[in-house]
């Protein structure tokens, strides 16, 4: 091992090319120096000056360590600084997962302005829906996390932030024709073909849906699942079924594909910010970071938005043909 002291005393001399004025600036005498770097070949098995009465000189050697000490030396100085840095959150990594929904809302400009505030800290991003997120968890993979459930259902074992709570919405085939009825509109929509997530990726908020349906004394017609929701969305574009999502999934346009608010007591979703109890600082730099924007949002936008940390318990009538089944 070579000692930070020995690289500061070949760097001096590399520079000063002059025992005396090396020793000096080391503020030693000249002996012990020449003693040091004498050390420091042995230890390399090279010599690094070439010497003589007159002169002394680099070596082909001592040339080609200049810079890699010069290096070195320097990011020993700023290691204090770095390891203070990232024990205050301020440089590290942060790896994040999301499931897609959360991209149809502020979690780009959330991803944007953090950067732009912590350059120090590396983003690595995993869309990943929420059973894949805890398996990655488990493996400590994964730093913090948005996912979907029910309102007030966060995954047990985790620290979670709120970020909405927002009804479920229809997505359907512009083919399907409502009753002007709400009874009867509701009734038709419930006796659609439905595609809809599997279960394991989402269980709550899953078992949410089945219940609505129970509640209303019908049973789901399962045509299809799929993980995405875009996936779910263009299915729905090929008539395949209706399909609920989140509300602030209308913002995703597709070709024969509308959005219908129901006139009942719909199932909710719930987006939180999920992490471990204890997690680094730069999760909690980015927890505060996100907890400061939705305080930025405007009420307007904001409805039932929140940002309180808690501890998870462990249209009009379209005119169209109905779709055919």
């Amino acid at each position: 091992m070579i000692e930070t002291r020995s690289l500061r005393q070949f760097l001096v001399l590399a520079q000063q090319l002059h025992y005396g004025r090396a020793a000096a600036a080391l503020h030693m005498t000249q002996p012990p120096l020449s003693m040091a770097i004498q050390k420091l070949e042995q230890s390399l098995g090279v010599a690094l000056f070439e010497r003589n009465r007159r002169s002394v000189a680099l070596s082909p050697a001592g040339a080609a360590l200049l810079p890699v000490a010069a290096k070195l030396l320097e990011e020993i100085e700023q290691l204090p600084a770095l390891l203070q840095s990232a024990a205050a959150g301020l440089h590290g990594r942060l790896r994040l997962g999301f499931v897609s929904t959360v991209g149809y809302g502020e979690l780009p400009q959330w991803l944007r302005s953090f950067r732009a505030a912590h350059p120090g800290i590396a983003l690595a991003l995993r869309e990943a829906t929420l059973d894949v997120q805890l398996h990655h968890f488990e493996r400590g993979d994964l730093d913090a996390g948005f996912v979907i459930h029910p309102p007030g259902a966060a995954p047990a074992g985790f620290e979670a932030l709120r970020i909405s709570v927002e009804p479920m919405v229809l997505a359907l085939p512009e083919s399907v024709a409502l009753p002007r009825a709400p009874a009867a509109a509701l009734a038709l929509l419930l006796s659609e073909p439905l595609v809809i997530f599997p279960r394991e990726i989402a269980p709550s908020l899953y078992d949410a849906l089945l219940s609505f349906y129970r509640g209303h004394g019908a049973t789901p017609q399962i045509a299809q699942e799929a993980i995405q929701m875009q996936t779910i969305v263009n299915l729905v574009s090929a008539g395949m079924g209706v399909a609920w999502v989140p509300e602030g999934l209308s913002a995703l346009q597709r070709p024969g594909v509308r959005y219908q608010q129901l006139q009942a007591q719909v199932p909710a979703c719930e987006t939180s910010l999920i992490w471990r109890a204890g997690a680094s600082p730069v999760v909690a730099r980015f927890v505060e970071h996100v907890r400061a924007a939705l305080a930025q949002v405007p009420k307007a936008r904001a409805g039932k938005r929140a940002g309180a940390v808690h501890n998870a318990p462990t249209s009009r009538p379209s005119t169209k043909r109905p779709m055919q089944r």
